[in-house]
């Protein structure tokens, strides 16, 4: 795992480079949340393909711990991916309420990540 140092507008923003799944469990990201708060962040950019695919099955409450984990620690977080593959309405409610509130961002690309974790949406 690599870590991409983003500043824009001073804003200290990380953004996770691997091609491995980063987060199995709640447990991984809460070891994420603390590695990356020692380095000094307070927002992380990660990627669809580093969380593991059971993160989007809502059934199994993941999601709900990993999210609350974030929101606990006044982490922000943006997931890019490509979320029209889920047709779930549970899942595409979830994903329309997290971006509503614009603390756990679901996007596109990592511009449009950037510009929501920098205040500049």
């Amino acid at each position: 795992m690599n870590i991409e140092s983003h500043t824009i507008n001073g804003e200290k923003i990380a953004e996770i480079i691997s091609t491995d799944v980063i987060i199995n469990s709640t447990e991984d990201g809460l070891d994420l949340i603390g590695n990356l708060y020692y380095q000094g962040f307070d927002k992380v950019i990660i990627h669809e393909k580093n969380i593991t695919p059971d993160f989007f099955d809502l059934k199994n409450g993941m999601a709900g711990e990993i999210l609350q984990k974030f929101s606990n620690y006044r982490f922000k977080l943006a997931i890019v991916g490509d979320f029209m593959q889920y047709v779930s309405k549970s899942i595409k409610d979830f994903i329309y309420e997290s971006n509503k509130v614009k603390h756990i961002n679901f996007v596109s690309s990592t511009a449009e990540a950037l510009k929501i974790l920098s205040g500049n949406f």
